[in-house]
């Protein structure tokens, strides 16, 4: 058995001197520590990339498609549907799930928050999970463009070889 001397205790979150390590920013629980809220920045159907995340977009729902529906013991119930939603922009298919499904009714006005983009057998797929916020809001008067389908553009992933 060991009889080195222990070190004091120095609280939770206490860093031990002398390694190195430097709190970076303000501490916690300080008044600087909260930062103010930046202003969303909404983008257009046709400006979205394979494997982006981080979008704010407001769209309107034109056709859901349930894809599952059936009891779960644990869980309850499991849904996803594929939602056809556009702006003036074009249009790309979200998958809903759960929740998710009850507010995306055709011919209603969504803000998709926090968004990202899924790939599903080479395509685009709009997906909100638990980070972001679907949010239902008032009609919009804008024109979906139902020609220009985001989500019927296959992209295939290649290898790049970096040149030496």
């Amino acid at each position: 058995m060991s009889t080195a001397p222990r070190r004091p205790f120095r609280g939770r979150g206490a860093m031990p001197s002398g390694t190195g390590y430097v709190r970076r920013g303000p501490a916690p629980g300080s008044a600087d520590a909260a930062k103010p809220l930046r202003k969303p920045v909404f983008t257009t159907v046709d400006q979205l990339r394979p494997q982006t995340h981080g979008h704010t977009l407001t769209a309107r729902v034109i056709a859901v498609r349930t894809v599952l529906d059936k009891p779960s013991t644990h869980l309850g119930r499991t849904r996803v549907a594929e939602c056809l939603v556009g702006d003036s922009t074009g249009t790309v298919l979200v998958t809903a799930r759960n929740e998710q499904v009850d507010l995306l009714k055709p011919d209603t006005t969504v803000i998709f928050r926090n968004a990202k983009i899924d790939m599903f057998k080479g395509t685009m797929r709009l997906a909100v999970d638990k980070w972001g916020r679907i949010e239902v809001t008032d009609s919009s008067v804008f024109k979906v463009n139902e020609d220009n389908n985001m989500s019927l553009v296959e992209y295939e992933l290649v290898d790049v070889d970096e040149e030496e």
